[in-house]
């Protein structure tokens, strides 16, 4: 997501058409000096893989870039049919029909456990590269979820920034008034409905209660009866009082980048991987991301942080050899760097040399002071928990469900286990 890219995700990923982005769709790799390679990072993927080719001269990386809706579909008929890449975008954990968890089950990934870089992942991020003890997983950057602010368009209103929730809901009222709606929120992208929930979540559920994981795991607390009650009811008063442009349901992913990147918003609630989005098409544009307030007490907002999709490699990869560079490329300081500079995210490794950008100064900041959580999905016991919640948070938005029933919904999969 998103784990969050979703993560949740959320994870990261915009609903385009395969081979966008200057890529060349994957052959059937029987070149020995030709890489094939799925990816939803889409905007950051090139400039890699063209330092990869060069610094393998003779390779070529034949790749795709797909939205994350659009690749979860694709990704598991390819596995199943014989026909998937080399390489892969595989999300960590277990939340989504493209996670570690869910592909590494049924034989699909290569276990990655003898790289080099295997041993040296933190341990909140080896968790969720891992499956049954081995690693499958090139987990190489962290991402966060918060609120994106177009800083000159910010500067031009006269607004600032909230920090309560209280300020939230007047910052929104007040952006209204001056016709600027204060975030483009795309829900037309499955995906992308879950990004608020989770910045809302990672206060009125973590805040109080850190160990919200191990109690639902287990069977001590459920989603219907907790304060993601609270976090969906705040969710749906956002957009009643304004907070987003009209209909959300009509707009996509593509389209809510380009509201906020040129200003016809204030901001956009996403994870970070979205700011390298906005100045591709605002190069101009300075773009800052924060915490996403969800009550009045500041000091104990929290933000959703965790590794976002990295990369497996297909088991019965064609060229096995090329494959295996490539993730030990990507988990290089060159080519992490590389990768979370073009993101704007942070590298999962220490020690790479790598200078945290300006906008992102909150996000490090709080994780160096312990005030993330990690994305929801990631820690779930199945994909479907997270596919009832997307689907449920569209028909809340639509006027066709209530949070509570959606949240039943979701704990009845929750209970289905893995």
């Amino acid at each position: 997501m998103k784990t969050l890219r979703a993560a949740l995700a959320t994870t990261a990923a915009v609903a385009l058409l395969a081979a966008c982005g200057g890529g060349t769709e994957a052959g059937d790799g029987k070149d020995s000096r030709t890489l094939t390679l799925a990816s939803v990072d889409q905007g950051s993927v090139e400039d890699v893989v063209k330092a990869f080719e060069k610094a393998n001269p003779g390779v070529k990386v034949r790749y795709t870039t797909s939205g994350a809706d659009q690749y979860q579909q694709q990704i598991r008929t390819q596995l199943s049919s014989g026909t998937a890449p080399d390489v892969m975008s595989v999300w960590p954990g277990n939340g989504n029909p493209a996670a570690t968890h869910v592909l590494a089950g049924p034989g699909y990934l290569r276990d990655l456990s003898d790289r080099p870089w295997a041993a040296k992942l933190p341990d909140a991020t080896r968790s969720v590269a891992q499956y049954d003890g081995k690693t499958y997983n090139a987990l190489f950057g962290q991402n966060g979820i918060g609120a994106v602010y177009n800083q000159q368009a910010l500067r031009e209103s006269g607004l600032t920034a909230p920090t309560t929730w209280t300020e939230l809901l007047t910052f929104c009222k007040d952006a209204a008034a001056r016709r600027t709606p204060a975030f483009a929120l795309g829900l037309q992208d499955n995906w992308v409905t879950q990004i608020v929930q989770y910045a809302l979540v990672a206060t009125t559920v973590y805040g109080p209660e850190r160990d919200f994981d191990r109690r639902m795991q287990a069977g001590q607390v459920t989603f219907a009866d907790s304060a993601w009650q609270t976090a969906m009811d705040k969710y749906r008063t956002m957009e009643e009082e304004g907070c987003f442009q009209k209909n959300p349901l009509g707009t996509n992913y593509e389209a809510s980048q380009q509201l906020a990147a040129t200003g016809k918003t204030l901001g956009i609630v996403q994870g970070n991987w979205v700011i390298a989005l906005l100045k591709e098409k605002n190069p101009k544009g300075t773009f800052t991301l924060r915490p996403l307030p969800a009550d009045d007490k500041p000091a104990g907002t929290l933000m959703p942080a965790a590794a976002g999709a990295g990369y497996g490699v297909n088991a019965k990869a064609k060229n096995e050899e090329l494959a295996l560079k490539w993730v030990d490329f990507v988990m290089s300081p060159k080519g992490m760097n590389l990768y979370v500079e073009k993101q704007g995210g942070l590298p999962t490794l220490p020690g790479t040399g790598y200078t945290v950008d300006p906008s992102l100064a909150e996000l490090s900041r709080f994780i160096t002071d312990d005030r993330t959580v990690p994305f929801m999905d990631q820690l779930w016991p199945n994909a479907k928990v997270q596919q009832t919640m997307l689907s449920g948070l569209q028909e809340i938005f639509s006027g066709q469900a209530e949070p509570k029933d959606v949240l039943k919904s979701m704990d009845a999969d929750y209970a289905a286990g893995s």
